[in-house]
């Protein structure tokens, strides 16, 4: 990979990214290559499947050895532009708190989530929770006290292995270009965004999408997934239900199995959920990582965050009238959530591309064609392959 400066954000959905940074157009993903997953998939297998919801990134690479810079900013934009004024209910859960995610008191007091949620390295929470605020108060109103006020959400993984992440590289600018370069449809995937330089059971990984069409009753629902993928132990690595880390065993790089690193993922729904049964979705996610592999070790940050789009005009200032499904309703979208998490963290995998970083520090990406091998040896492939 070139090591030339790059600091690019997805503004159209006609542009991509250079230096072997994949975008929606040309990355490949899990069901292209034939990998099984279970469930529908929304028209872009994206978060942006559900109705309203953004995404934007920023994603730096620069230089060599300890100044390598392999880092960068995504957003997720609940309401597109209209996330700062129109709040949604959302609910929040860490599997295991080795991480951060700014923000998360107020949305379990309020209910709220109140802008975007934001995902970058772990030593660059503070600036890109700072210029968030500041983002908001050059793009929005102050609200009813006449002050500008904001509890930014903000969540980390960390990069350091690849990034030279004490060198602080993330400034104000790379948060603002996230954040109005955020745009529905196709969504890069891999090394982009906060996860340039993220890795996950020891291979290449980083930013990855997936979303289900859920059936309530004759109602159908949509429900999408972002995550963050910084976790995990090569041996304990299965795609499809096969084990295929106990084999892959080239490229590791610790010399003794550690789950160090962490997983932020963002769930998004357009079926009416009260916070309370937002948590609850939010829970589900870390079903989905366990059918990838994940343990949640103890050095792993896994803080997981759901939000719905639906009753649009509740907020905390007027009396409103809302709707929701009943807990007996939920088991489709519990469902979906663990379904489009173990998607998304393998789409992350096979669209990222090996990477050199921090002190020529190397990470692999995991070989397609050996994982096909051994996915068709256990009859564990499509007969036909999706589009």
């Amino acid at each position: 990979m070139k090591t030339s400066k790059l600091v690019c954000w997805l503004v159209v959905a006609s542009l991509g990214c250079a230096l072997g940074v994949p975008s929606f157009a040309d990355g490949p993903r899990a069901r292209a290559l034939g990998i099984p997953f279970d469930g529908a998939p929304g028209r872009f297998n994206a978060i942006t499947d559900v109705e309203g919801v953004t995404v934007g990134y920023s994603t730096l690479i620069e230089g060599e050895g300890k100044s390598a810079v392999r880092t960068g900013v995504t957003a997720v934009m609940p309401r597109g532009e209209s996330s700062s004024d129109k709040p949604v209910f959302a609910g929040v859960f860490s599997l295991n708190g080795n991480g951060e995610m700014t923000g998360t008191h107020w949305i379990e007091e309020s209910g709220f989530l109140e802008g975007p949620v934001l995902i970058t390295n772990t030593h660059s929470v503070g600036v890109v929770r700072d210029a968030t605020i500041q983002w908001r108060i050059h793009h929005g109103a102050a609200d009813a006290s006449g002050y500008w006020w904001s509890l930014p959400v903000v969540a980390e993984t960390y990069d350091g292995h690849l990034n030279d992440i004490n060198g602080f590289h993330v400034k104000p600018e790379h948060v603002f270009a996230a954040l109005d370069g955020a745009h529905g449809g196709a969504i890069a995937e891999g090394n982009v965004g906060g996860g340039t330089g993220m890795i996950c059971h020891e291979f290449k990984c980083g930013t990855g999408t997936s979303s289900r069409v859920v059936k309530v009753d004759k109602t159908e629902y949509r429900l999408g997934v972002l995550v963050q993928a910084n976790y995990g132990v090569r041996g304990e690595l299965r795609i499809a239900g096969v084990p295929v880390g106990k084999v892959l065993q080239n490229h590791l790089l610790w010399s003794e199995p550690k789950d160090t690193g962490s997983i932020i993922i963002v769930v998004a729904t357009d079926a009416p959920l009260l916070p309370h049964q937002l948590k609850r979705l939010a829970r589900r996610a870390a079903l989905g990582i366990a059918r990838n592999g994940s343990y949640s070790g103890n050095g792993s940050g896994d803080i997981f965050i759901a939000f719905s789009t639906a009753n649009e005009a509740a907020n905390q200032v007027t009396v409103s009238s809302l709707t929701a499904l009943g807990n007996e309703q939920l088991d489709a979208l519990f469902l979906a959530t663990a379904r489009a998490v173990e998607e998304s963290i393998i789409n992350a995998m096979i669209a990222a591309e090996p990477m050199t970083g921090y002190d020529g520090n190397k990470a692999a990406a995991i070989d397609h064609k050996a994982l096909m091998k051994l996915l068709t040896e256990h009859k564990a492939v499509l007969d036909k392959k999706p589009r």
